[in-house]
């Protein structure tokens, strides 16, 4: 089962807005929110929250391919997350999330016994290309036990 068909299955909210999780790789997520009338705002584009669920689901979907290997040991934990909205979105709208930090960077203070935090970058762009929303999610690793 790749990491889209995990989390379509298992997160109740992605199966909602029906995300398409396009690309998932340890080095770039991205997922996509269908334009669907039931999940618009007052101006007929996504509501604010499907696109934070959009860029949220995309970080998640990075964080579980760079670092799915750490789960017998770590839970991957969503700690903060900012969003800045800077042009309308109408229609389809896509998000692509990076990794802020090397994920051997952080899994070497996983083994060093700390508790590492790292920041995942996401995009969300129009299907003009435009950007649209810019979000910063920061995780953790939290150590099992």
């Amino acid at each position: 089962m790749s990491i889209g068909e995990m989390l379509a299955a298992t997160v109740p909210m992605a199966r909602t807005l029906n995300l398409e999780f396009v690309e998932t790789t340890a080095d770039k997520a991205v997922v996509a929110l269908p334009d669907q009338d039931a999940y618009h705002n007052h101006v007929g584009g996504p509501h604010a929250g499907a696109m934070f669920t959009l860029g949220e689901s995309a970080s998640g979907a990075i964080v579980l391919a760079a670092f799915g290997d750490q789960l017998a040991r770590a839970v991957p934990l969503a700690v903060r997350a900012e969003i800045a909205y800077k042009k309308l979105a109408m229609g389809a709208v896509t998000a692509t999330a990076t990794l802020g930090r090397p994920a051997a960077e952080v899994v070497a203070e996983l083994d060093a016994g700390q508790r590492p935090e790292f920041p995942v970058a996401v995009e969300i762009r129009r299907a003009d290309g435009a950007v649209t929303s810019e979000m910063t999610v920061v995780w953790t690793l939290r150590p099992n036990g």
